[in-house]
């Protein structure tokens, strides 16, 4: 018994299958590449003379309209295949030449490829889109406008965008920021919105597809690398803290445990009646203790939190692993390099004839978006300056100094977690850093 398959695959759209996802033992495979500008399929022409040598008991395909661009083209193919003898099989639908004979299901079947090939076309076009980096279609973002080709910049709606992501690296509270946002300029966004615009490429220069591949550098940012890899430094950090408490007006809000009951505190405020004076106090509204965990004045929290981070953060940076950090950054640096050195001689390759320019366009949007998965790999590590920051950080007037949103943004920029130990009626802090 003598099996052969046949795959017609468009580059822009999808790889070629190997020759273990047929699920068969296939004596021979014929394969066409498909180009945006050509649809000949010169090696199903070579399996029809090959078969009128010595025909085959079957032929693979894995979908019908791949036999041809048309339904008459396909319905001729089979029929010339039929004559042959040959068993057709589509692996990816429910097809097989024994259960639909040449007739009115096979038409209704023709008939139904024909609207998915009308499906392929458009997204061809999308494809092809993508290779010359045109922006996808669909609304453009908030700050933006499309151009030729590209997105541009909206003079007259980037500014409030800009002023948004502003607040949000000033203040770290995404909820704050939207709330800015409607009392500056009346622009009333929903917090998954403004989610949305912290994460969205286009802000950051750079052109997101609908198959998940970013190309970096498409067009003129709102926001810097360094300020795009601050946000997501933020984003990740706020991640972690109790909800609702990123915007929390405590430095301290959402960062302090119970060592005993292991519950999160949470900053109350107690008045006076006819005093302006307040008092602060960290307290667990989920102690299971019996009694309960007692109240903690926030203030001694807090300068023992500022006494523990002067004397532990310089130890724990020092005895962060510098050399190791730097040659993933070099190793990710040199692979950037490679990869834009390699798209710099692409236009060479195509006036000496050795790429033609569809080819040519494909290669340098898959070179594109690896380096843009690079850069954002490169993006997530730490900053170089860790140490040197360090040092800045571990004197106690520098957060005397600060105002309690200030102190909130770099306190969660280092601690992840404070853990409050009584030992002999004697507080102590257990200050557990991010890195």
């Amino acid at each position: 018994m003598k099996i052969i398959a046949y795959s017609y695959t468009d580059p822009l759209l999808e790889s070629s299958p190997d020759q273990a996802d047929w699920g068969w033992e296939v004596d021979r495979v014929y394969e066409d590449l498909g180009k945006p500008d050509s649809s000949g399929r010169s090696q199903l022409q070579q399996l029809f003379t090959d078969c009128q040598i010595e025909p085959a008991d079957y032929l693979l395909i894995r979908r019908l309209e791949e036999l041809g661009d048309t339904v008459e083209e396909i319905s001729d193919r089979l029929h010339t295949l039929e004559v042959m003898g040959i068993a057709v099989i589509a692996t990816e639908q429910p097809y097989t030449s024994e259960n639909y004979p040449l007739g009115a299901d096979l038409l209704n079947l023709l008939y139904a490829i024909q609207r998915q090939q009308r499906s392929r076309r458009i997204r061809q076009g999308h494809a092809r889109n993508r290779l010359d980096v045109a922006p996808p279609p669909g609304k453009v973002p908030y700050g933006y406008r499309r151009g030729k080709g590209k997105y541009t910049i909206d003079r007259s709606t980037s500014p409030v965008v800009k002023d948004f992501f502003e607040h949000f690296l000033l203040y770290g509270s995404l909820r704050g920021s939207v709330r800015y946002l409607a009392k500056k300029y009346g622009k009333k966004i929903s917090v998954t919105t403004g989610r949305r615009w912290l994460t969205n490429p286009v802000y950051r220069g750079n052109t997101a597809y609908q198959n998940s591949e970013i190309i970096s550098n498409t067009h003129i940012p709102i926001i810097s690398k360094e300020e795009a890899a601050q946000i997501d430094r933020l984003l990740r950090r706020n991640s972690r803290l109790p909800s609702r408490t990123a915007s929390a007006p405590r430095s301290l809000a959402g960062l302090v445990v119970c060592g005993k009951c292991q519950s999160h505190l949470t900053v109350t405020r107690v008045t006076q009646r006819n005093q302006d004076q307040e008092y602060l106090y960290l307290r667990s509204t989920s102690c299971p203790q019996l009694p309960k965990c007692k109240a903690i004045p926030y203030q001694e929290v807090l300068e023992h939190t500022i006494e523990t981070v002067c004397r532990d953060l310089p130890l724990a940076v020092a005895g962060m692993n510098f050399p190791q950090l730097d040659a993933v950054k070099n190793s990710l640096g040199q692979a950037i390099t490679r990869q834009q050195e390699i798209l710099a001689q692409l236009p060479a390759l195509i006036e000496t004839g050795i790429l033609d320019a569809e080819t040519a366009k494909l290669r340098a949007y898959k070179l594109r978006t690896e380096i843009s998965a690079l850069e954002a790999k490169l993006a997530t590590l730490p900053p170089v300056n860790l140490r040197s920051v360090a040092q800045a950080v571990s004197l106690p007037q520098f957060w005397l100094d600060l105002s309690e949103t200030e102190r909130r943004f770099y306190f969660r920029e280092f601690i992840r977690q404070i853990e409050i130990i009584f030992q002999n009626q004697e507080l102590k802090l257990q200050v557990i850093f991010i890195f």
